[in-house]
């Protein structure tokens, strides 16, 4: 059983501050400041470029990949990490691509992140052989997968209402239609028990900055199921993606397994944040986090509702249809949620009027969520969002 009193108390998170924002950005592990110093010192100060042996940060995509792998239910030696998600997209979705090369529809929903919709867009043009992109509504997904669908692209979590796609369903739809799937875990990984092994993913993509809390541009992640991994051939044939890096060849040979999938150089700092990070998850079970997950929200979405009639619940309200989020929706929702955060309550807004609130079990327990209940009441009640200082939208939202 997790101990979430113990997680929460590893977290550095200021005085006052109820932080509902981790499924955008993680707080900083206490233990992560001191394990990058000693990257920066110990490792890169004194051993310098002997650190890519002896430090090994040469082995890191790998072996934290494993780590990583374990929340979403991968094999050993199926993750590796590296550069960023939309990079991740590319690589995977040009795969799977190739996996099914008599077929050209990439079938996906509206309301993937639109990062990954760009992707596409720019592969297909690429590619130049009139592949198709169709969108359709999150609800229709399953009506859509028939014997033209080359390749399925999802959001498991939807980044706005946090609604949950059924993986084990579609993917087996998928497949039955004869076509692969690309799972994108941004919102999952970290939220919810993944299980890309027992799902049968073909290929699936994540973020570590979200609910992982390795900071700020952290490196993604990608999954290969074993079946597929030897026959993909990378669409970015990168230095360390190569069987033989310091052969110098000219001719790209592609590394064995997961490992060509690597591309650029690892980002060293991120990745020793990362692992301080791990650390705290190497001990969570994450069907206890789900437990939890589903308790806040399920307490959250009760008293918001009580007090705020004036918003209305975007989130699925069955807790098995949700991941870990709500969302509510609200005319001036934008105000709304920097009043909430100007009062120590952090959320973040996604256009046009969703005021989106992350639960993390790892950090965020129920006094917590009672007392942000107490805050959005105050201010939805007595319509402290209508401030001239809340209304001017800043770059990030």
């Amino acid at each position: 059983m997790t101990d979430f009193a113990r997680t929460k108390a590893l977290f550095d998170l200021p005085d006052g501050m109820i932080y509902l924002d981790g499924n955008s950005l993680g707080p900083l592990p206490k233990a992560a400041a001191a394990r990058v110093s000693r990257c920066v010192t110990q490792e890169w100060g004194e051993k310098l470029i002997t650190g890519w042996n002896k430090a090994g940060w040469m082995v890191q995509p790998t072996a934290l990949g494993d780590r990583v792998g374990r929340l979403i239910g991968a094999e050993p030696g199926h993750v590796v990490l590296g550069d960023t998600l939309s990079i991740k997209v590319y690589q995977a979705l040009a795969a799977a691509i190739d996996l099914v090369p008599d077929r050209k529809v990439i079938l996906t929903d509206s309301g993937n992140f639109p990062s990954d919709i760009y992707m596409a867009e720019g592969l297909i043009k690429s590619l130049g052989h009139g592949h198709e992109l169709r969108v359709v509504a999150p609800e229709d997904v399953a009506d859509h997968i028939n014997d033209d669908i080359a390749v399925l692209m999802l959001t498991q979590v939807d980044y706005r209402t946090g609604r949950l796609h059924d993986m084990a369903a579609l993917t087996k739809a998928a497949h039955a239609a004869g076509a692969v799937t690309v799972w994108d875990l941004a919102h999952a990984a970290g939220a919810l028990a993944v299980d890309v092994q027992g799902c049968a993913a073909d290929f699936a993509v994540g973020c570590t900055y979200k609910y992982l809390n390795a900071g700020p541009g952290a490196p993604a992640f990608i999954y290969i199921a074993p079946r597929h991994v030897d026959q993909c051939q990378p669409a970015l044939s990168g230095w360390l993606g190569h069987e033989a890096p310091f052969a110098f060849d000219l001719d790209y040979r592609p590394g064995s397994g997961i490992e060509r999938m690597r591309v650029g150089t690892p980002p060293v700092l991120q990745m020793a944040a990362l692992d301080a990070a791990l650390d705290i998850w190497d001990e969570v079970d994450m069907a206890a986090l789900r437990r939890a997950s589903i308790a806040l929200t399920e307490r959250f979405i009760a008293g918001v509702e009580a007090a705020c009639p004036m918003l209305t619940l975007a989130s699925p309200r069955d807790p098995q249809r949700r991941g870990s989020q709500v969302s509510f929706r609200f005319e001036n929702g934008y105000a709304a949620m920097q009043a909430c955060i100007a009062r120590n309550v952090i959320g973040d807004f996604r256009a046009p009027d969703i005021m989106r609130f992350g639960f993390t079990p790892l950090f965020i327990d129920a006094e917590d969520v009672d007392a942000a209940i107490r805050v959005i009441a105050d201010v939805m009640q007595n319509q402290l969002w209508d401030d001239p200082a809340y209304q001017t939208k800043s770059a990030v939202t």
